[in-house]
């Protein structure tokens, strides 16, 4: 007999923006349903929680980051503290804290077709404790938290000082009068630099090939003018939230329609900050068109205005080997250093590296089929949370909660114990593409772990579609009675 105090209709894994979202709409929308949240960290707040590093802030706006259902009333690009706080606040204002199983390690689940239970191995300190639902909500994001993407290159035991990577912050490391080379020049590295520039003796950027950046003020105007005219705040985040997704949307069309056009706005506005004899050609030129890598974001234009003030540089080139004092790069050039920081990405994590079985048979997550983007062929009472990588993450959790619960009310009324995805006859001969078109979005940390991601087809409802337009009418309006779905 399993202990009530270990079984849960819903166990939603991480305790992240997803998680948290999730937790809001299963309470508000399922009342009666117990469940819990958990967590490996000692904390709230997932990759907020687990990235310490110096500067670190939101790469999109918090009018769409932020939950649909608490405004957000500070600047749009915002600290990891001051989303803490606006988390703090979700979990307080909506009585979800107390459903929080902090330091949960979730190595492995067993689904029982027998019993219509997963079965859940926590890690939890140093003894291991078993779980059960009905219904297992992977909230857990998608990329490896105790495992940041490090390249080995020759050398690095030979370095003196000290090797540093972003997820992996030390809260000890003192950069003040360093030398530091920060390799990588995506969002993280754009967010590291100016922070560390204030007190460094120098900050370069170490670049194998440019990155767009889109400089917009920290401030926006029109938020500003509707704080000014005292309209209720759940107004104001409707509104920002809407532009700021018109803008968005503006920008991938115009990428994909105009790439040059766009390509020439952006290298254009480094140009303005850097100054007429900056060499953009050769520093902030990318060799692929706008948004098949992710456009980082650059409050009031920062990364430029230290470059400009000689606090920081930027070096274009690929490394030979890292030496005792710093790296020789295959141009023969050397950067000397104290602190080399290697911001050079993520580990993906196919649903937080769990080890699922059905029915006594291991699953290979990469031979199952997304559905919707949120379920997979041959797990039962399975979602995932998997974001958009052009809009604000929060806007698929939204979504997908919404269908979680709509899915979970269904199988009430109609009295089924388990729902799992399965092909059509007529689906059996669609081309098998990878869970992201590399055509369509090219980042390194994607084109990395394509072979252990699930697979998508050609047609609703195997897609991934990575399009919130489509997703806002889609998901909504999906008919849970379609034949893709078999309950029993």
């Amino acid at each position: 007999m399993t202990d009530s105090q270990d079984h849960f209709d819903v166990l939603i894994v991480g305790a992240g923006m997803s998680g948290i979202d999730a937790a809001y709409h299963l309470s508000r929308t399922l009342p009666d349903m117990r469940f819990a949240m958990l967590d490996s960290k000692d904390s709230f707040g997932g990759t907020w929680h687990t990235h310490r590093f110096p500067g670190i802030r939101s790469d999109s706006d918090l009018y769409t980051f932020g939950f649909e259902w608490k405004p957000w009333t500070g600047v749009p690009i915002a600290t990891a503290d001051e989303i803490l706080r606006y988390l703090d606040e979700a979990l307080d204002e909506n009585d979800l804290r107390r459903h929080i199983r902090f330091g949960q390690t979730v190595r492995a689940a067993r689904w029982n077709s027998g019993t219509n239970l997963w079965t859940v191995t926590v890690e939890r300190g140093v003894e291991t404790v078993t779980l059960t639902c009905r219904f297992l909500w992977m909230c857990s994001g998608y990329y490896r938290h105790t495992q940041g993407y490090q390249p080995d290159w020759p050398g690095m035991g030979d370095f003196t000082g000290q090797i540093v990577h972003p997820q992996h912050w030390p809260q000890d490391l003192d950069h003040t009068g360093k030398r530091v080379v920060v390799i990588g020049s995506g969002a993280t590295a754009a967010t590291l630099i100016p922070a560390m520039a204030e007190t460094a003796a120098h900050v370069t950027m170490l670049q194998r090939s440019p990155t767009y950046y889109y400089p917009r003020p920290k401030r926006d105007e029109l938020a500003t003018t509707l704080q000014a005219l005292d309209i209720p705040q759940d107004w104001v985040h409707e509104i920002m939230r809407r532009k700021f997704l018109q803008d968005g949307k503006t920008m991938v069309r115009r990428s994909r329609e105009e790439p040059q056009a766009v390509a020439a706005e952006l290298i254009g506005a480094a140009q303005a900050y850097l100054g007429p004899d900056y060499d953009v050609a050769t520093h902030f030129t990318p060799s692929y068109r706008p948004w098949r890598q992710r456009v980082a974001m650059v409050p009031d234009g920062d990364l430029f205005v230290a470059i400009r003030s000689g606090q920081a540089s930027v070096v274009t080139d690929t490394i030979k080997r890292i030496t005792a004092t710093g790296i020789e790069l295959d141009s023969g050039q050397v950067l000397e250093a104290d602190i080399i920081v290697t911001a050079t990405g993520l580990t993906l994590s196919a649903l937080g590296d769990v080890a699922f079985q059905v029915d006594g048979a291991p699953v290979d997550l990469t031979q199952s089929w997304t559905h919707r983007g949120v379920m997979l062929t041959g797990l039962p009472n399975l979602a995932m949370v998997f974001g958009y990588l052009r809009t604000s993450w929060t806007m698929r959790a939204d979504l997908v909660s919404d269908y979680v619960c709509r899915l979970l009310a269904h199988m009430q009324d109609r009295g089924a114990a388990s729902v799992t995805p399965a092909l059509r006859d007529t689906d059996r001969d669609m081309p098998v593409r990878p869970w992201i078109d590399p055509e369509n979005f090219n980042a390194g940390y994607i084109l990395r772990a394509l072979d252990v991601m699930p697979r998508q087809g050609d047609r609703q409802p195997w897609l991934m579609t990575q399009d919130y337009f489509d997703d806002r009418i889609t998901l909504p309006a999906a008919n849970l009675e379609d034949g893709t779905l078999v309950y029993r």
